[in-house]
């Protein structure tokens, strides 16, 4: 075992000679077994019992295994489980479809007690390795005290990232952020926070988000995982009942596509070349305000020219704080705004969106924040 506690293994099997196997194979081990015989039962076991890992069988009756990790991948308190398959069949098309709907291995039937013990070991440990990740990181955030406005990167300094941005904050405020973030060569992620309130001291802040994106944003993490253990290291660094709204959209040039994580905050704004403008919008939880979390990607495919709007409330609120996004009406404000700047170049079309918002105010009580990018 990999510490002093015993880890649970939650195995779903509606056959029960698998079942035996298995359990016999991991209590030899040393694991706590708990175990249910059919995919809607398991699904209960695993919100209520919170296992370390799941062994499910894909071929069960009424509700398969597809169905099941479905199911449990869209449960927040259950998405992070990790879960292997049993299966008899050693077809890639359904071992392709079962990595993509989020599980980690797959033992193949008739079962080896010894493959048995070192897969599920193995996902253990993984996911061990991964909690301590997290809590290493929290234990670095508490450590920043203060940081500078500085630390926001500017377009000149990242040229090939292709965006602008325009950002008026308070003096007693700061509650909103961002960053641009270099995750390979072809591939860059824009990250926009606001935070509830604005008594949390702008240096921390922007220093912690920073370090953890930093640390975070990489091509061997997707920007849901990304994300998620973002939220998991803010649930301890941000003071009681303050979160974060943001947006996180990841571009690849090469490969034309891009991503978008909506937690919460006003639209994502799409202006395709040639075409009407878009939004992405999506039923994300906040950051930072829940530990068990959903969050989902919405991915289209691009072109050169292409570009993206992405702001913070402060931009479209006016002096009574009627929060325009909200409505049909605001957005079209917005999204006329934007197409009156189709033919300027990136940065005349942020400065112009934003002083058409600014010179509209009669009273500015947030901060304003305007980040656009060209593909």
């Amino acid at each position: 075992m990999i510490d002093d506690r015993k880890f649970t293994v939650l195995i779903i099997d509606d056959t029960s000679a698998n079942v035996l196997i298995l359990k016999k194979t991991l209590m030899n081990a040393g694991y706590n077994i708990i175990t249910a015989d059919n995919g809607k039962n398991g699904r209960g076991l695993a919100e209520a019992m919170m296992p370390d890992i799941i062994l499910l069988d894909i071929m069960m009756p009424e509700e398969d295994g597809f169905d099941t990790i479905k199911k449990l991948k869209m449960n927040p308190q259950t998405s992070s489980i990790p879960v292997i398959f049993l299966t008899a069949v050693s077809d890639v098309e359904a071992k392709v479809k079962g990595f993509e709907l989020g599980a980690v291995d797959f033992i193949t039937k008739p079962f080896h007690p010894s493959e048995i013990k070192a897969r599920t070991g193995l996902h253990i440990k993984l996911s061990v390795a991964t909690n301590a990740l997290i809590e290493r990181q929290k234990e670095k955030l508490k450590q920043i005290e203060t940081a500078q406005q500085s630390m926001l990167v500017q377009s000149k300094d990242l040229p090939e990232a292709q965006f602008s941005v325009c950002y008026s904050y308070l003096q007693e405020a700061g509650g909103d952020f961002y960053d641009v973030i270099k995750i390979s060569d072809n591939t860059f992620g824009y990250f926009i926070a606001d935070v509830s309130g604005h008594d949390i001291p702008t240096g921390f802040l922007t220093a912690s988000l920073k370090a953890l994106l930093a640390q975070n944003c990489s091509p061997i993490y997707g920007s849901v995982e990304t994300m998620k253990m973002i939220n998991q290291v803010l649930l301890d660094v941000l003071p009681e009942n303050k979160y974060l709204t943001a947006c996180y959209l990841t571009i690849d040039r090469k490969a034309r596509k891009c991503g978008c994580v909506n937690m919460g905050h006003p639209p994502l704004i799409y202006q395709p070349v040639g075409a009407q403008i878009q939004t992405f919008d999506s039923k994300s939880d906040v950051l930072g305000a829940f530990s068990e979390v959903f969050y989902c990607e919405n991915e289209i495919e691009v072109n050169d020219g292409d570009r993206f709007f992405i702001y913070s409330d402060g931009l479209i609120e006016d002096g009574s704080k009627n929060r325009l996004w909200s409505n049909a009406m605001g957005l079209s404000v917005l999204f006329q705004a934007i197409e009156d700047t189709r033919k300027l170049n990136l940065e005349d079309a942020v400065a112009k969106i934003n002083e058409h918002f600014c010179s509209s105010k009669l009273k500015v009580e947030d901060d304003i924040l305007i980040m656009g990018i060209e593909v």
